[in-house]
């Protein structure tokens, strides 16, 4: 049996320091570690090596058994008494009630019947398994070959689910699956000796005998052959020739068309948004948001090229190669250099910043063709790995360099790394707090950054400042796409053809985003409804304070609380504007 270190040997300290209520503490321990057991992967991820061995359970049965339990979790919160909680402890409380509610709400979708995407998918999932393996020792490397032994279960279980899906009428949308499909085409047409799960061979292992390593290579290598290839040839010929012929087409592409449809995107409205919002109050948002940054583009595209014509400025944004990368080298300098750039004011702004430090990486080859164009992973608690900013620089012709400032402000500094990073170095926070995450918060305070970073003087030009509106524009279209092809029972072309007609994104940033919404219902909601709310949060509490109020500290009091939901947060604000009047 391969060793297993302690939660203390990984790093991780008592998970639910400074937590006043005995039955809080207990409750959150006990939450806390059922959820590293059934996440074994993210559990790695954090510094909790005891499940390195371990890959998540995926059967019907375990799914099934994790629903049934919510209740049981729920009745424990029952028992405690808010009342009598300091500030801190409840809103914890708050925030863990809210996830299992919404749990039980979301228990509707049954989303691993019939979720499914390039960015969501078996291979996506297992592929990182060899990056955050621990491999400076023997018992590590069989750590994840025992991994590796039960790919083949993981993903017969997936199929199984999604086979499930089927019977019932419950499907992904056709263009995700075909898409996925192609990338699992792609993977499986490299010899094998490319592959990632090989990866661990060229690894360094100072600490290893001769021996060892040459049975641990012979073993990988094994198992590759005999595991892990065929489940994903097993897991590729269901997909394309079961599971293909009856998904849902492109003009019935939304949640609307699958079993309780409706209950499912409303729980998804309610999950993402952490707000009490309907799907038509969402949509109006979205097109009362896009008249006024629409009036913007006209003023903005008036003094930077003479042009106030909204199709004109949205053609040039789209057709000016001179506005586009020409390399990939330049894509990711361009990153770099505008991380950095955030980085030397941002201390004007904050006063506290995140230990960790952030860098660029490339979003992987395998991946870049079908994903968005970029995205964020936070830093390992213990200082394995800082945060990464990954960005897609595949087709760097097709990539605007007009986005590149208030792409990097979003996903680095200062949106979601001095986000992220801060609150896993909150030391009065429980592990709970520094890692769940309302999604409102953390896309409304990374959209909010956005504009944060033009107060900041940080683009640098009004080319830049028209990358800035066409992001402010195209989360505005978000609420209207969403609800459109969700609530509103929209084609994929309907969707794509507003995002053209209403913002200047590239259309293949366009058709990825619109395939992303189809296989996440709700998630595009959550970036303009957080930013709204941030900014009203923010507009409030400088009415209340006056001159008394210091945008630095604001924003230490936002980041300190961690990711949760937008009510909770606005309880939280409202103590803080009490106590810097008193």
């Amino acid at each position: 049996m391969p060793k297993t270190p302690t939660t203390v040997e990984s790093g991780l300290t008592n998970t639910q320091q400074n937590v006043d209520s005995k039955a809080l503490h207990s409750l959150l321990e006990d939450h806390w570690e059922a959820t590293m057991k059934r996440w074994p992967i993210w559990a790695t991820e954090l510094g909790d090596r005891r499940y390195d061995d371990q890959l998540p359970e995926t059967s019907p049965e375990s799914w099934e058994k994790s629903r049934q339990g919510i209740q049981l979790w729920r009745d424990r919160i029952a028992k405690i008494d808010a009342s009598q909680l300091t500030d801190s402890d409840r809103i914890t409380l708050e925030f863990l009630d809210s996830v299992f509610a919404d749990a039980q709400t979301q228990s509707v979708c049954l989303d691993e019947q019939w979720k499914l995407s390039p960015r969501s998918n078996a291979f996506g999932s297992l592929s990182r398994l060899a990056e955050i393996a621990d491999l400076k020792t023997p018992e590590g490397g069989s750590n994840l070959l025992s991994r590796y032994g039960n790919i083949g279960t993981y993903i017969d279980g997936q199929i199984a689910n999604l086979r499930l899906g089927m019977q019932a009428g419950r499907t992904p949308n056709a263009e995700s699956l075909r898409r996925t499909i192609e990338m699992l085409d792609t993977e499986l047409a490299k010899p094998s000796q490319e592959w990632r799960f090989l990866k661990p061979i060229q690894a360094t292992r100072t600490d290893w005998a001769p021996d060892e390593k040459e049975r641990f290579e012979i073993a990988i290598r094994t198992v590759n052959q005999q595991i892990i290839r065929p489940a994903f040839v097993r897991y590729r010929s269901f997909l394309n020739d079961e599971l293909l012929p009856v998904s849902r087409p492109t003009e019935k592409a939304g949640v609307l068309h699958l079993p309780n449809g409706k209950a499912c995107y409303e729980a998804a409205i309610s999950h993402h948004t952490t707000m009490e919002k309907t799907a038509a109050e969402l949509h109006q948002t979205g097109l009362d948001a896009l008249a006024g940054i629409h009036d913007e583009f006209r003023a903005l595209g008036e003094s930077v090229w003479n042009e106030s014509d909204l199709k004109q400025i949205f053609h040039r944004l789209r057709t000016d190669q001179d506005l586009f990368f020409s390399d990939s080298d330049a894509v990711v300098q361009k990153a770099e250099s505008s991380l950095r750039r955030a980085e030397s004011v941002v201390e004007k702004y904050f006063g506290i910043l995140p230990k960790a430090a952030c860098i660029v990486t490339p979003i992987p080859d395998f991946e870049a063709p079908y994903s968005t164009i970029a995205y964020y992973r936070p830093p390992r608690p213990d200082g394995s790995v800082p945060g990464q900013y990954f960005i897609n620089k595949y087709k760097p012709e097709t990539r605007p360099i007009h986005e590149a400032e208030v792409l990097a402000f979003h996903e680095s500094v200062p949106g979601h790394h001095l986000q992220l990073a801060i609150a896993q170095e909150q030391a009065s926070l429980p592990e709970f707090r520094k890692h769940f995450r309302a999604t409102a918060y953390t896309e409304g305070w990374a959209l909010y950054t956005e504009r944060l970073a033009d107060e900041m003087g940080l683009y640098s030009s009004d080319i830049d400042r028209l990358g800035m509106l066409s992001f402010d524009a195209w989360r505005a279209a978000r609420l209207v796409v969403d609800t459109g092809l969700h609530a509103e029972g929209w084609s994929r072309a309907q969707a794509i053809d507003f995002m053209l007609e209403n913002t200047p994104l590239a259309p293949n940033n366009i058709e990825n985003e619109v395939d992303r919404y189809l296989s996440w219902p709700g998630q595009a909601l959550a970036y303009k409804t957080g930013q709204i709310e941030v900014l009203r949060l923010r507009s409030k509490a400088q009415e209340e304070l006056g001159s008394a109020f210091n945008i630095k500290d604001w924003h230490d009091a936002v980041l300190q609380v961690g990711a949760v939901p937008l009510p909770v947060l606005e309880g939280h604000l409202d103590r803080w504007i009490k106590q810097r009047k008193q």
